[in-house]
């Protein structure tokens, strides 16, 4: 089991490219949280805008902040893995660049994961591109293992609280396939068991028309592919757990 100079402290890893419009506002939510032993890892995947500007300017003004710039641009999964090879703190919390927490999300899930829960995660809403919620909130069960994440992808990067003395950073790193988040919550419930829910709206998960997320087709190709070629399953065990995903992802949005 690791241990860390402060146990307390979660290393909030934000993967940025070209997110000027909201990562000054994603800072002030982080900023906001009533629990105050943060660090805040900052990946910029060779943003073309004023993002690291910004980030930088923040920087200035609060040491709790770093900047990382990755010298090629390499997408969200290899930000986030450089962002926990960076990571000082026990836990560790993923938030992209546009999504937006309550102030009380990090102290209300350091509580809940206590010293033996290693992967946690929380209810959200969706929200419209001002941030707005729309009063569609998802429910997050109590407990998921592997068997059940397969049919129900329910579990939202951005709610995710990972303790690293629990969970080995080598299950917490993401491969570089499409839904790389999901293949990794599977991959850290198949090896440690099950996973445990907070089942209270601590985030707010902004969607806009222009989204990989908001393209159904894509969405339905990718989590084939992850059946299929990440985790093997058959045609038949493939269509199964499609049907109940397909069922609850609708379900999700009503």
């Amino acid at each position: 089991m690791k241990h860390f100079e402060n146990d307390r402290l979660v290393s909030i890893v934000v993967p940025v490219y070209n997110a000027q419009r909201f990562i000054e506002e994603t800072i002030q939510y982080v900023k906001a949280q009533t629990y105050a032993d943060w660090e805040l890892i900052l990946v910029d995947d060779c943003s073309e805008d004023n993002s690291c500007n910004v980030i930088e300017a923040c920087a200035k003004t609060e040491g709790r902040i770093r900047l990382v710039r990755q010298e090629t641009n390499c997408g969200a999964a290899k930000c986030r893995n450089k962002g926990v090879s960076c990571a000082r703190g026990r836990y560790i919390c993923f938030l992209d660049a546009d999504d937006i927490w309550e102030p009380c999300k990090l102290a209300q899930e350091v509580a809940f994961i206590g010293d033996e829960k290693g992967f946690v995660f929380t209810g959200y809403e969706f929200a419209d591109e001002d941030g707005r919620g729309l009063g569609k909130v998802v429910h997050v069960p109590d407990k998921i293992t592997y068997q059940e994440a397969l049919k129900n992808t329910t579990i939202f990067t951005s709610t995710v609280m990972i303790d690293r003395s629990v969970i080995d950073d080598d299950d917490i790193m993401m491969p570089c396939i499409a839904s790389e988040d999901t293949a990794t919550w599977w991959n850290i419930l198949k090896k440690y068991g099950k996973g445990y829910g907070l089942d209270e709206c601590l985030v707010r998960y902004r969607r806009s028309g222009g989204t990989l997320s908001s393209n159904k087709l894509v969405a339905v190709k990718r989590i084939w592919n992850l059946y299929r070629k990440h985790e093997r399953l058959s045609a038949a065990k493939s269509l199964y757990c499609m049907g109940w995903w397909a069922a609850r992802a609708v379900f999700r949005r009503l």
